[in-house]
């Protein structure tokens, strides 16, 4: 009428292993969060595999996507908001990531947890944001990449461009209807000496 020992001790075992492994699936974000970014799930997102074969580096920059952005304090929506972006095209830096949420820093240094859809591949930066407090300052954009070419325009400290691609230092860019080369230190939103 009951099992034997042995049945049993195997039953319960198979019990314990099942326990152990729901447990670990069952861990939270905020737990997962504190782990090493190198032990970080990938997720899909703008650039990447589909089949998630490879996983794109850390720390890189992107674009927000949509106009109303909600930064949060942990990686889930059962999170707090702590901030609300509300410029679309924004560059953004991923430092983080946590299954299908990416913790993101802004040229301020604000940062939080963002869901991987409202962020774009699309490559953005903003002219010297570290110059909006000084009086007249301005960005060159320049014909070609030289800093002896035409300037075909200037811009204030903290306007987003759109940037093309980035070379030998310096960036092609495009804002206001404006196309021209600018000096790849006076943008974030690129590294120093990236080239894409």
């Amino acid at each position: 009428m009951f099992p034997s020992v042995s049945l049993r001790r195997s039953l319960l075992s198979a019990l314990a292993l099942l326990t152990l492994a729901s447990h670990a699936e069952a861990q939270t974000p905020a737990a997962a969060a504190t782990r090493p970014e190198s032990a970080m799930p990938a997720a899909a997102e703008e650039g990447q595999d589909p089949d998630m074969s490879r996983k794109l580096p850390l720390p890189r920059f992107v674009s927000l996507k949509s106009a109303r952005v909600n930064l949060r304090v942990g990686p889930g929506k059962d999170y707090a908001v702590s901030w609300l972006f509300t410029k679309p095209g924004l560059p953004v830096e991923i430092i983080q990531e946590y299954d299908l949420w990416r913790r993101i820093r802004d040229a301020d240094g604000t940062e939080g947890w963002v869901y991987h859809s409202l962020l774009s591949g699309e490559r953005t930066a903003l002219a010297a944001p570290w110059l909006k407090s000084k009086k007249g300052a301005l960005v060159t954009v320049h014909r070609s990449a030289a800093a002896d070419s035409s300037v075909v325009a200037e811009m204030e400290p903290g306007v987003v461009a759109k940037v093309r691609e980035c070379s030998f230092s310096w960036c092609e860019v495009e804002a206001g209807g404006r196309r021209g080369f600018v000096s790849q230190n006076e943008m974030w939103g690129v590294y120093p000496d990236e080239r894409f």
